[in-house]
């Protein structure tokens, strides 16, 4: 093996962030003055290897540590017999990077020197000196993170920590958060919460967005165009991001969302990172900022998402099976969430109990045809309507109004946006030297394309108000007014679907305990309605022998 002095001296050079590179400048220099230091230990200037691609890294880690594994090569390969650096943080505040050279450079007899001295990783003693200092260093890493993080979290509970702010509103140079001072971007976000407290589900939302090409308005958050306002095509996590925001409430929350170095390293999606429920919040300060929404109506959105989840403890959304309760239907037996079965010639549904046998191994508490319990909870449903026509009748055609009003503002921001647009090239093309012809010619074409871009948006819009005219027609309010007090035919229309008809029952009903009767036909209902009151009653199923029928009449 040759002697250290044969081989090369290498400077290793690194400061953590490039604005201590900025900042710090003297200790820079003093890195880069360990050259002049390795000359006068002996080594001829060609001899000296300096690695300063690390400038700007943290020594956290040898991840994306180019010039710290390059150091490392360097000293497998038998090239280094002296590694200088200012202190043994420079090389690595990670235990197991900082051992690992070290056991490298004991096999190969190269030395590490700092500004307290010369160290041989051979030798015992300076091998636990070393060790000690890689410890200490990696525990003032640890110090230092604690300290910052601590100062974020004050500063969050104070609600002074800048978080970036979703659609719909602005954080300005001065820190302050105001809503999006664009009329239309607001709108879009106000639209999205009324239309998810009409249509109750956020696909419902998203196919309505869809339907008539409403875009959700963003800024950009870095780059050249920052701040600059972009369009995009609504998706469900968007919405989603959008209803569950607490900002939108009005409050500063910190920690809604952290980064589990656990589920990280076991391979989770979004790189560990986590949604935490409230009372994990680190801060939540109400009526902090400008609010789109009220406190109750953000929790009733979360109470609403949560329950359209398919899992067996909620109620789900109303889909296009034809079971009327379904998630509502709850057995009296075992008082779990009864589920929904299809067999039969006809494939009729039923409802059906497992959970005492899925969980225990016991029988099945119960099944029951569907049909009979339906027909039973359908006509209390209809019964407690009757006194509401009026009322119905007053809020279909105000909702109606109030979503044709909401499109033809949204049309028109469009319309005076394109307006805008075309008016903005317009003044440029007008304004450049005629003379210069490249940039006029330019200029044209985007002026002739904002001009396009109009005359279409115009076009659809008459489209539009042709098939939606801005105000409800006679005729449109006697219908309701027709149909509302005339509920049980509303009911049964051929144009009412059953994901409809379960919407209103959800609407007055809160759960349906069912209890069958042995075998028999006889099936005990009780009905919870929103509000607290209950309704009892007997209804008859169909059974598949004479002896199972009970000979007593029915209550």
């Amino acid at each position: 093996m040759p002697t250290s002095s044969e081989r090369l001296a290498v400077v290793y050079v690194r400061q953590s962030t490039p604005q201590q590179v900025l900042d710090h400048r003297e200790s820079t220099r003093l890195q880069y003055g360990l050259v002049t230091r390795a000359q006068q230990m002996g080594w001829p200037k060609e001899r000296v290897l300096l690695i300063d691609d690390d400038l700007g890294k943290s020594g956290a880690s040898s991840e994306g540590r180019l010039g710290f594994q390059r150091l490392v090569s360097e000293v497998s390969l038998d090239h280094v017999g002296m590694i200088l650096g200012v202190e043994m943080s420079r090389l690595a505040r990670s235990s197991k990077d900082w051992h690992q050279l070290l056991e490298i450079c004991a096999l190969f007899g190269t030395l590490i020197s700092d500004l307290d001295g010369i160290y041989d990783p051979g030798q015992h003693n300076d091998r636990l000196l070393l060790g000690l200092k890689g410890t200490m260093s990696e525990g003032e890493l640890h110090l230092m993170k604690q300290r910052m993080q601590q100062g974020r979290l004050n500063k969050a509970r104070r609600g002074e920590l800048s978080v970036p702010v979703p659609t719909g509103y602005l954080r300005h140079a001065s820190g302050e958060v105001t809503l999006d001072p664009d009329e239309q971007v607001r709108h879009v976000v106000g639209l999205v919460f009324r239309k998810f407290e009409e249509l109750g589900t956020l696909n419902a939302v998203l196919e309505y967005l869809v339907k008539y090409a409403i875009r959700l308005g963003f800024r950009v958050r870095e780059g050249l165009g920052k701040g600059q306002l972009e369009w995009r095509r609504p998706n469900r996590a968007a919405l989603q991001n959008l209803l569950k925001h607490p900002i939108y409430a009005g409050a500063y929350v910190y920690g809604r969302r952290q980064v589990d170095g656990r589920e990280k390293r076991a391979g989770h999606p979004s790189s560990g990172r986590r949604v935490n429920e409230p009372q994990q919040w680190y801060a939540l300060i109400k009526d902090r900022f400008p609010a789109y929404i009220s406190w109750e109506h953000y929790e009733r959105n979360l109470a609403r998402l949560k329950a359209n989840r398919a899992r067996s403890e909620e109620v789900g959304v109303a889909r296009r099976g034809p079971s009327l309760l379904a998630g509502l239907a709850v057995c009296a037996k075992c008082e779990h969430r009864m589920g929904v079965g299809y067999g039969g010639q006809r494939n009729l549904h039923r409802y059906v109990c497992n959970s005492m046998a899925s969980q225990y191994g016991g029988e099945p508490c119960q099944q029951l045809a569907g049909e009979c319990v339906d027909e039973f909870v359908s006509e209390r449903v209809l019964e407690a309507l009757q006194p509401a026509a009026l009322e119905l009748s007053l809020e279909v055609t105000k909702s109606l109004q109030r979503g044709r009003d909401d499109l033809e503002l949204l049309w028109q921001q469009r319309l005076e946006r394109a307006e805008y647009e075309a008016q903005r090239v317009g003044r440029q093309y007008r304004l450049i030297d005629s003379e210069n012809r490249l940039v006029r010619r330019q200029l044209k074409r985007e002026w002739e394309e904002k001009l396009t871009t109009q005359q279409k948006l115009k076009e659809e819009y008459h489209r539009f108000l042709h098939e939606k005219p801005q105000v409800l027609s006679k005729e449109e309010r006697e219908a309701i007014r027709k149909l509302a007090q005339d509920i049980p035919a509303l009911w049964g229309a051929s144009t009412t679907t059953i994901a409809e008809r379960k919407e209103i029952v959800w609407q007055v009903v809160e759960q349906v305990v069912i209890d069958a009767e042995g075998e028999s036909e006889r099936v005990h209902v009780e009905i919870y309605w929103v509000g607290g009151t209950r309704t009892e009653g007997v209804t008859i199923r169909p059974v598949a022998k004479y002896e199972r029928l009970i000979r007593n009449p029915v209550i």
